[in-house]
This record gives structure tokens, sequence and C-alpha cells, in this order.
């Protein structure tokens, strides 16, 4: 029994230890989403006061709305028309099948006004848009420029930050607005060579009365909340710098996986509040 004894000792001294090393773990996990919540509605307040009444820089904003929306048109338009194609192709067994043509449209243009089109536009925008961003306000950190003005009594927020949150946010809501009409252009045209149905039969059943403003306003609306959440990513997670030239990768990774996550969970939200 003795010998029974001495092994279950350390046993049950590595259990409690495992059972303290989970609880460290979850708390330290809490502690950390605690953290990034209160940084990001912090940063989001110190935004809103900049802008209700306006004391952003209008320059800035103009030179950010050209880096960001101008120069994201093509990569958006590219994906926009073949992912109305792709639907199409998917459509079509189904469309095939049962022959509802006049239904294509209908189809298609639900679910790219509703869902598809702001979603795949924002996770464009977040992997070119808000990994730019944070790169270049982490090496203005890194390279203490951000100090420099802080030196000059320049305000970061005034000059930087939210300049780009509101042109993530504009750059995002029109990128929208084009990569739906893109889509449905895409879709309409892929009709032809996939199911023999033409552009207009395509329109008609787009424009039949089953669609309607609500469902693009509903892909607009999402738009805005996943611009607001790339420019909060980015522009935390840039200014929040730290270790030299890896802090800098570091931090534009943690604005790609924060803001994809946070776009399907808002998605989500956004979808049920609405259905």
């Amino acid at each position: 029994m003795v010998p029974c004894l001495d092994m279950a000792g350390p046993v049950l001294e590595a259990s409690v230890d495992d059972k303290r090393g989970v609880s460290f773990a979850a708390g330290a996990g809490f502690l950390r989403i605690s953290e990034l919540v209160g940084g990001f509605a912090l940063l989001f307040w110190r935004i809103v006061v900049r802008i209700v009444p306006p004391r952003f820089d209008a320059r800035e904003l103009k030179v950010n709305l050209y880096k960001m929306g101008v120069k994201s048109l093509p990569i958006v338009a590219v994906t926009a028309l073949f992912t109305g194609a792709i639907m199409v192709i998917q459509a079509a067994p189904l469309i095939t099948r049962y022959q509802a043509h006049g239904l294509i449209g209908w189809g298609a243009g639900f679910g790219t006004l509703r869902e598809i089109g702001p979603l795949l536009t924002a996770l464009m925008i977040s992997g070119r848009v808000g990994a730019n961003n944070a790169a270049e306000l982490g090496t203005m950190v890194v390279t203490e420029q951000i100090d420099a003005m802080r030196t000059m009594a320049i305000d970061p927020v005034n000059y930087l930050i939210a300049p780009r949150f509101i042109a993530v946010v504009i750059t995002l809501f029109i990128s929208t607005l084009v990569a739906d009409a893109l889509a449905l252009f895409g879709a309409a045209y892929s009709c032809g060579p996939l199911l023999g149905i033409e552009p207009r039969v395509f329109y008609n059943g787009l424009t039949a009365g089953l669609l309607n403003f609500g469902d693009v306003a509903h892909g607009l609306i999402k738009s805005v909340f996943f611009g607001a959440m790339i420019g909060l990513s980015s522009c935390y997670f840039g200014t929040n710098v730290s270790g030299g030239a890896p802090g800098v990768g570091r931090a534009v990774n943690a604005t790609v996986v924060v803001s994809a996550a946070s776009i399907f969970v808002l998605d989500y939200f956004i979808s049920f509040l609405a259905a």
C-alpha cells in the first residue's frame, strides 16, 4: 500500500498543477480579450470626438481615400466579376434540374447584395488596406515619428488616425456598391455560356419585385460596420507596436486576423437581427 501512496502523491500534484495551468491560461486569455475590447472602445471614442465636430485633417483624408479607395478598385473589380460568375456556376445544376431560369437573377442578386458582396469586399479590403495601414502606423511608431508629432503639439489622432478610420469606412462602403454592380454584371453575362440564358432574362428576374431596396441597404449597413472594425483594428494594432521591426509584422498579422474574425462575428449578429 505504501508504494501506491507514494506514487499517488506526484500524480495528484501534477493534476493540481494542470488545473492551475488551465485556469491561468483562461484568465490570461480573458484579460487579453478585455484589454483588446477596452482599447478598441477607447480608440473609437477618441475618433468620434474628432469627427463631431470635425477636427481631423481633411487633406490627409483625401490622400488616404486615394490610396485606400482608388487603388483598391482593380482587385475589388476582379473579385466581384468572378464572384458573380461563381454564383451562377454553383446555381447551374439546380436551375437546370427544375428549369427555373427566371429565378436565376433573384437568386444571384439576393445572395450577392445581402451577403457575398459586402463580405468578400470586406475581406479583400482588410487584406490590402487594413494590413497596409497597420504597417504604416507601426513603422511610424518604431521610427518615433508619432512621438515627434506629439513633441510639436500635433495630435496623432487628428492628423493620422481619424482620417484613416474615416477613409476605410468610406472606401468599404463605395467598394461594396461597385462590387455588387460588377458581381451582378458578371453573373448576368455568365448565364449565356453556362445555362444558355440571355442577360435580359437575368435582369428581368433581378427586377421582378422579389428584391427591394432593403436587400441593398442590408449589405451596405454591413459594409459600414465592417469598415469601422477594419479601421479600428488597423489603427489600434498599428499604434501599439512594440519590439521594433518584428513588432510591425506582429501588428499586421493581428490586424488581419482580428479584422477577419470580427467581420464574420458582426455578419452573424447583423444577419440575425435583420432576419
